[in-house]
């Protein structure tokens, strides 16, 4: 009965990582088909038409450009997410002041609102700070991030003693000398989780792009292949070999931080 049910177990996690995979194998096999070959069906097999999309998409577009302009982005943006959220985590979580309950309370509504809600106000905000057309919108904002501040919250609730911040204390550890030296590596496990998160929203952003950027050589990645999409004359070829090219930093940030995100979810899930 216990190897009928580990096969039973196995059996499942290889249909769900089949399916998992299958979009992605399919999207790399339309890279190396023709927009003709594309109209006609699936294919399974790769084609021989890869460096002929590639060639296409350098023709219609500097995709490179947008790689690193969403390269900027993302890191940056993750960076600071990372540091500061971490830093408000540690505010609420290991300091005594009143209204603390309060304002965790009202970091958690926040994250019930869809931040569509108000990109009509941050527009007409970055118009008046004059900030319209460059990154500096799509960075600075991730200082306040509340997922981030939440999960890392949480997670030093669980992992961080207050024994060990007094007794820094006692030995003459500064504020930010504890934060930076001591509570960071001990917190590093469910910032990395987050950070992988971040950094792929960050770069499949498309909406505040869109509204922030009009100069096309500032243009991140999802934009350059949303401006793939001609009205008549569309190459699917050369738009699935963006595609595929666009998902390669997701994969290897992933790859990079995947057992830091195992580490961050099974906190507290073993005690010793």
């Amino acid at each position: 009965m216990k190897i009928t049910n580990k096969f039973f177990v196995y059996v499942i996690l290889s249909v769900l990582l089949i399916l998992c995979i299958f979009p992605f194998y399919i999207m790399i096999i339309n890279a190396t088909h023709t927009t003709e070959e594309l109209m006609v069906g699936l294919y399974l097999a790769p084609g021989s038409a890869l460096y002929t999309n590639y060639q296409n998409l350098g023709r219609m577009t500097d995709i490179w450009k947008g790689f690193l302009n969403s390269t900027v982005i993302s890191v940056s943006s993750t960076l600071l997410t990372a540091y500061f959220g971490a830093l408000t985590a540690f505010g609420l979580a290991k300091y005594e002041y009143r209204g603390r309950k309060i304002v965790f309370t009202i970091i958690i509504l926040s994250m019930m609102i869809p931040s569509q809600l108000g990109i009509i106000g941050f527009f007409r905000l970055c118009k008046y700070m004059n900030v319209l057309d460059t990154f500096i919108p799509l960075i600075l904002p991730s200082v306040a991030n509340a997922s981030t501040v939440f999960f890392v919250h949480q997670y030093m609730e669980q992992s961080v003693s207050d024994s060990l911040i007094e007794s820094a204390r006692v030995e003459g550890c500064g504020e930010f000398g504890l934060f930076n030296k001591i509570i960071l590596p001990l917190v590093k496990p469910g910032i990395a989780t987050m950070a992988i998160f971040n950094f792929v929203g960050s770069w499949n952003n498309f909406l505040t792009p869109m509204i922030i950027l009009f100069n096309q050589d500032k243009f991140t990645v999802p934009l350059l292949i949303m401006n793939l999409r001609g009205a008549f004359n569309r190459d699917y070829g050369a738009t699935y070999c963006a595609i595929a090219i666009s998902i390669v930093p997701i994969i290897l940030i992933y790859c990079l931080i995947s057992r830091h995100i195992t580490e961050g979810l099974m906190t507290g899930a073993v005690k010793g």
